[in-house]
């Protein structure tokens, strides 16, 4: 309740012009009232005042003597609730834009890291298959030692949640091995290029396998998205088939893995970072026996000490970092989608590809066409008209 002291005007009336103009007074305790505000207020004259009772307009039930003093007590119009309740929220919106600002930046961060590494031990050791079970058994081991120490709580799940896990883990895997099968052909640069292009392939496979109908504005957004594919495909300097077909074959799998996770997990209280341990849990279950029918025990005892001679212990660091940063920014990236919404995650994974593409070309010395950066560009731009086009 705002008090105002208002200054009461330079004339006189006689008790009987009182009672004369006490039936004129409105009878509602909350009537408009534009008083004259002395300099000093902190109420707007603009907003109308809400009058909450009044005191010492010369007249009472006893016709009391008329004060000189008019104390009106009210406040302004929109702001009727008190400062603290408004203050609140904006404290909590706030903070909320910071911790989501704190997740874009970590997830970022982890996958630059993560790709370098990885880069660097295929480079040394071109084995897709190994390096991609590596990386999810220490994903599995580091949220195993959590759960046994309390450092996170484990999650409750029974048999119809790993039944519906199953079709996840599966495309979830295949989408890995590709990946990684990619970036041991060609340049890391180049596999993310092509990645961008998955909403091509989210609106096909929604489209025609789904039934799903899309606004016009999605679908024009696919025309720079395969165009500047094709273009950073065709003008790739050092084009492997190999690495080329891994990207594509990486993104109809994580389409296939984000619609039967959307599917299977309606009404599942598991958390993001539960959710992706769980599910690297599974795919390694999946890959472990296809990675020895393909590569080997003999092929990887052979590539290692190989690998150790040429490159020394610090390829063991190597191959510890990939897997661990591997683990972390998928980690993270599962923890945001409990923070932000589906269109906000699709925005920052746009821009999580360029923090890649630029970082990959400076670390690694990629050579790259103005054609062939221009290719990039364009897929990129249409990535993100995309996610703008799906609000």
């Amino acid at each position: 309740m705002m008090i105002t002291s208002l200054k009461q005007p330079a004339f006189s009336l006689s008790n009987s012009d009182l009672l004369r103009q006490k039936s004129q007074i409105p009878s509602s305790k909350n009537s408009t009232f534009f008083p004259v505000i002395a300099r000093k207020s902190n109420i707007s004259i603009e907003k109308p005042l809400y009058i909450s009772s009044i005191k010492g307009f010369g007249f009472t039930d006893g016709l009391k003597e008329r004060k000189s003093v008019i104390k009106c007590e009210a406040y302004e119009a929109d702001r009727s609730e008190p400062i603290d309740s408004v203050v609140e929220p904006v404290r909590s919106e706030v903070a909320k834009t910071v911790k989501i600002g704190i997740y874009f930046a970590t997830w970022w961060a982890l996958n630059v890291v993560f790709n370098i590494y990885n880069k660097k031990v295929l480079n040394a050791f071109p084995y897709p298959w190994l390096t991609s079970t590596l990386s999810l058994a220490t994903g599995s081991l580091m949220m195993l030692i959590s759960w046994a120490t309390r450092i996170a709580e484990a999650p409750n799940t029974d048999f119809d949640f790993w039944k519906t896990l199953l079709p996840v883990a599966v495309a979830h895997t295949i989408g890995h091995v590709a990946a990684t099968v990619s970036m041991s052909k060609v340049a890391v640069s180049f596999t993310h290029i092509i990645k961008s292009g998955e909403p091509a392939f989210s609106v096909l496979v929604s489209r025609f396998l789904l039934g799903e109908t899309f606004s016009t504005g999605v679908y024009l957004s696919l025309v720079p998205i395969i165009g500047g594919c094709a273009l950073a495909a065709v003008t790739e300097l050092n084009f492997n088939m190999i690495g080329f077909m891994g990207a594509m074959i990486s993104n109809v799998a994580f389409v296939f893995r984000n619609i039967f996770s959307k599917k299977g997990m309606k009404g599942k209280s598991v958390s993001g970072m539960n959710y992706y341990a769980c599910l690297s849990m599974l795919s390694l279950v999946i890959l472990t026996p296809f990675a020895v029918a393909v590569e080997g025990p003999q092929m990887w005892a052979a590539g290692w000490q190989k690998a150790l001679s040429d490159i020394g212990p610090h390829f063991v660091w190597w191959v510890a970092a990939q897997s661990v940063f591997y683990h972390l920014y998928n980690q993270v990236s599962y923890m945001s989608l409990d923070e932000i919404s589906p269109l906000t995650f699709s925005i920052g994974n746009t821009m999580k590809r360029i923090s890649v593409i630029v970082s990959s070309i400076i670390i690694f010395h990629t050579p790259v066409q103005p054609i062939n950066a221009l290719g990039a560009a364009i897929a990129i731009l249409g990535t993100f008209l995309y996610s703008q086009a799906k609000q």
